[in-house]
């Protein structure tokens, strides 16, 4: 895990959180941040570790998981560029509550708590972006329960358009999201690898998306949405 010298103007550019603040502030906060470059399923949280920093991810990906009674793994999100976590323990003053591992190398920055509440307090924008982000992953659970008990292409397709809200970038009438493995929407959709796959099939053969190493693209936002029922 090496530590990696980032540009206060580049760190500000990459994540929302600190370009929405006034230039004065985003810098002063920006100096705080000491980024890392992480490998491909490296534990960077684990649960009931307490709140000492914050964190944005610069660069790849990562998931957050925890597990239900029967102590199998759940998937409760996946995060990208310009995303922050890890920042309601240090609010809340608790250990977290979930774990959190990267899926591919990834670049983070790393905000001491402290300083994270400091400038929340202190700068009424930072607050608006932290409430915004809240209600925003507020309502993407909300809309994944509703599906919970809908046919697996409703829960698919919604497991996409939910990557596509957090994470997609517009391509034409639609947009590019990371070609994530299998395995992870499945922990996304409660439903198996191998469901997650025969639907994926279903998806491209009929046009809606299109697939390579890295990309998956949906071809079509809205009539992706259709197929939720």
């Amino acid at each position: 895990m090496d530590a990696r010298a980032l540009d206060q103007n580049e760190l500000i550019c990459i994540t929302p959180f600190f370009a929405e603040l006034p230039l004065g502030s985003a810098q002063q906060a920006a100096a705080h941040v000491v980024t890392r470059q992480h490998p491909a399923n490296q534990v960077i949280l684990l649960e009931n570790d307490w709140g000492n920093s914050v964190y944005f991810i610069l660069e790849g990906w990562v998931k957050i998981r925890t597990y239900n009674l029967d102590g199998k793994e759940v998937t409760l999100n996946i995060l990208g560029k310009g995303e922050i976590f890890g920042e309601m323990a240090p609010l809340e003053e608790v250990p977290r509550s979930t774990d959190v591992i990267t899926l591919a190398p990834t670049i983070i920055g790393n905000m001491p708590a402290q300083y994270f509440v400091d400038l929340i307090n202190t700068e009424p924008l930072a607050g608006l972006h932290l409430a915004r982000l809240m209600a925003r992953r507020l309502r993407q659970v909300n809309r994944r329960l509703r599906l919970r008990e809908s046919d697996s292409q409703s829960r698919v397709a919604d497991v996409l358009l939910f990557l596509a809200d957090g994470q997609g970038k517009v391509a034409g009438q639609g947009m590019e999201i990371p070609n994530l493995p299998h395995r992870e929407l499945s922990g996304l959709s409660g439903l198996a690898r191998e469901t997650v796959t025969r639907v994926l099939s279903k998806l491209e053969k009929k046009g809606l998306i299109e697939r390579d190493r890295d990309i998956l693209r949906i071809i079509d936002l809205e009539a992706l949405e259709s197929l939720l029922v």
